[in-house]
């Protein structure tokens, strides 16, 4: 089963026919195709697996995880991939990233989504652990999900990233998490994200040594 969910996810992906002069991948998600302008030169302008197996989730379980007129912040956006989704499933949207992502992230969000989605999504700098209270004010801001493809990973902000997860976070407050297990960190990230959430697997694919969480904050844990 896990090898045939994972080659149906990775068919939604597809390749230009001819080559141009700009480099893009293509994807089939919530019955639109989806083209992700992508570079070579930095992480977070390549489209991960991690970021379709959330993609192919957020489609097939539409009806449990429905997103029209939801609020919705994606952490590490890096290309949009997750975030164009969830916008044209009906969310409304904030793409955030570091500030060197923003211009490539902008471009995909906007070309993609413009005229198809009923909310057009935001796009904003996120630095972890950086000014949270003043660009995300608890008193302002509440998000009904909060998304992230593979930002866990070796690197030295896993300190930051909890921060950030801890101060976007309401009591009704979803996460959607897909995580590549590669470092022992990683695992180590898992159970002290453990202290603060409450945290079930609900996808996971071996064959890709990805694993698809769902958290609330502690003690509000819905069925």
């Amino acid at each position: 089963e896990d090898e045939q969910i994972v080659a149906e996810i990775m068919r939604r992906r597809f390749f230009p026919a001819l080559v141009t002069h700009k480099t893009w991948e293509g994807f089939h998600f919530a019955g639109h195709e989806i083209r992700i302008t992508e570079a070579t030169d930095c992480y977070g302008a390549v489209v991960w697996p991690s970021a379709l197996v959330l993609c192919y989730f957020l489609e097939t379980n539409s009806k449990q995880y429905n997103l029209v007129d939801k609020t919705v912040i994606e952490i590490g956006a890096g290309t949009g991939l997750v975030s164009i989704v969830a916008s044209l499933l009906g969310a409304l949207v904030t793409a955030t990233d570091l500030p060197e992502i923003l211009g490539n992230l902008q471009h995909n969000v906007l070309q993609n989504t413009k005229l198809k989605s009923k909310h057009q999504p935001c796009v904003k700098e996120l630095s972890w652990g950086i000014d949270l209270e003043k660009n995300f004010p608890r008193s302002s801001c509440h998000f009904d999900y909060i998304m992230a493809a593979d930002v866990v990973y070796h690197h030295p902000f896993l300190d930051e990233l909890l921060l950030t997860f801890d101060h976007l976070c309401k009591n009704d407050t979803v996460i959607l998490w897909a995580m590549k297990f590669r470092l022992e960190k990683e695992n180590q990230f898992v159970d002290r994200f453990q202290t603060l959430f409450d945290l079930e697997m609900i996808f996971n694919f071996p064959s890709l040594n990805i694993a698809l969480y769902k958290a609330m904050r502690k003690g509000r844990m819905k069925a």
